[in-house]
């Protein structure tokens, strides 16, 4: 493992591909501490310092996924989650409008056309949530009196320089992204979250290290030797799991039909089509999390209003970690699961490039026997992959209950997050592989040969 690492670094444009890239993010950390002017960010340190419930989950969930950071006010605060937003959009719309999808089956030209109106309507995005967000600050009296007014409780001014700051912050992490794409190695979108993910991890270590308890039984939120080596394994089990959900594919097989040319015979080889079993990747957690934010915010807002045995049952029943909020969110990741598959994965036209390219299941017809055939078995293994999403998506919270520990802790063990960092590093780590073995260099592991799933 030693002699990869320093194999990697012998090769010049592989060394200043990672070196670019580790350059990009440490821009994007120093822009993550550069607050945003006129923001009172000691009294929102203290405020969302105890912030909980529904709107602590909210600013959670949202700092986890999307590189920003909402409990402090910086011009990265959006993080990447307007352009995540827009992408999610078209890749919905190019399903039903006709005309993105003509647009998409023009090659290269159409894609570039569709990212150029992913683009625009990143910035319409950045534009409402900067707006909505900076008009909660000053709601809230975290905006400096000095720049109060009447649009949106701010002076005109200051309303366009705030949105102005926030939206620039994200089109600049959008560009970072992508100049990672072009310059360096991984995708630059994924990077950016991983690394906003990963920097947490130090909070962590320090709260670990601060209420550890090393001589009679730990107490409340306290740590000891038991708690902490039940972590330590919880955590190297979850990890082999996600890694296994991530890289785990049903094959199917697949026979090339045989060519006579001249006096030669060509294709007849065998080969297959892998179909991944979490097709939807972390998607469907992202959509199920998100949808159950809000009825806690909701029902915790109606029974402020109207407090009564009714109102308080279902703002109990939607707190995180309660019986119904498991159900409720084991469904979700399941219908979403269900959803994504039927929006990213094409039968039909998978079906009619086999037909084309004269390749055919084995004992199927081509065309639509095989469209149903492969319809079928991605529907048996969203199944599972469904059912993993959703044992990864609930330890976090199970863990942070029985042990008694904040869930900047347990959200290593599971989740979002968790999917996030394996899939991004298991594709960071392949593509390095890839540049090490077409220059005759071992892999990371060695004479084995790849990492399996990496063709």
């Amino acid at each position: 493992m030693f002699s990869t690492f320093l194999n990697i670094f012998k090769i010049p444009e592989l060394r200043n591909k990672i070196l670019f890239t580790t350059g990009m993010l440490c821009i994007y950390r120093i822009g993550f501490a550069v607050p945003v002017p006129g923001v009172d960010q000691e009294s929102m340190s203290l405020g969302f310092g105890g912030s909980g419930g529904s709107t602590g989950d909210l600013f959670d969930y949202f700092q986890l996924f999307t590189g920003g950071n909402l409990k402090q006010s910086t011009i990265f605060g959006l993080g990447i989650m307007p352009y995540i937003s827009a992408s999610i959009i078209f890749q919905l719309l190019v399903t039903v409008v006709p005309a993105l999808e003509k647009l998409q089956q023009e090659g290269e030209t159409g894609r570039r056309k569709i990212t150029e109106y992913t683009r625009y309507l990143t910035v319409a995005l950045c534009l409402i949530n900067a707006g909505v967000w900076m008009k909660y600050l000053s709601s809230q009296g975290y905006i400096f009196p000095i720049f109060t007014g009447r649009f949106l409780g701010m002076s005109f001014s200051y309303m366009c320089m705030s949105l102005t700051i926030l939206t620039t912050g994200t089109v600049f992490l959008m560009w970072l992204g992508e100049q990672v794409d072009e310059y360096g190695i991984g995708n630059g979108i994924s990077l950016i979250i991983m690394a906003g993910i990963v920097a947490q991890m130090p909070n962590a270590a320090i709260y670990i290290g601060q209420s550890l308890k090393l001589q009679g039984t730990a107490t409340g939120g306290e740590m000891d030797v038991p708690k902490l080596a039940l972590l330590l394994v919880l955590f190297v089990g979850v990890v082999a799991g996600a890694i296994l959900i991530t890289q785990g594919q049903r094959r199917i097989p697949i026979q090339q039909a045989k060519q006579m040319r001249g006096r030669r015979i060509y294709g007849g080889q065998r080969h297959y089509l892998p179909l991944r079993v979490n097709h939807g990747g972390v998607m469907p957690i992202i959509f199920a999390s998100s949808m159950l934010i809000f009825p806690g915010i909701l029902f915790g807002a109606i029974y402020g209003y109207w407090p009564n045995s009714f109102t308080g049952f279902f703002n109990e029943a939607f707190r995180s970690g309660e019986f119904i909020y498991i159900l409720t969110y084991i469904v979700a990741i399941y219908f979403f699961a269900y959803f994504w598959t039927t929006v990213q994965f094409r039968p039909k036209e998978m079906a009619n490039n086999l037909r084309d390219y004269g390749s055919f299941i084995p004992g199927l017809r081509p065309g639509k026997r095989t469209a149903d055939y492969l319809e079928r078995v991605m529907s048996r293994i969203t199944y599972v992959g469904a059912a993993f999403l959703a044992i990864i998506a609930i330890i976090p919270t199970l863990v942070a209950q029985a042990l008694e520990i904040p869930f900047m802790v347990s959200a290593f063990l599971g989740g979002t997050g968790l999917l996030i960092v394996v899939s991004v590093t298991l594709d960071l780590v392949q593509r390095i592989e890839a540049n090490l073995i077409m220059r005759n260099y071992k892999g990371f592991l060695g004479s084995e040969g790849p990492i399996k799933g990496s063709r």
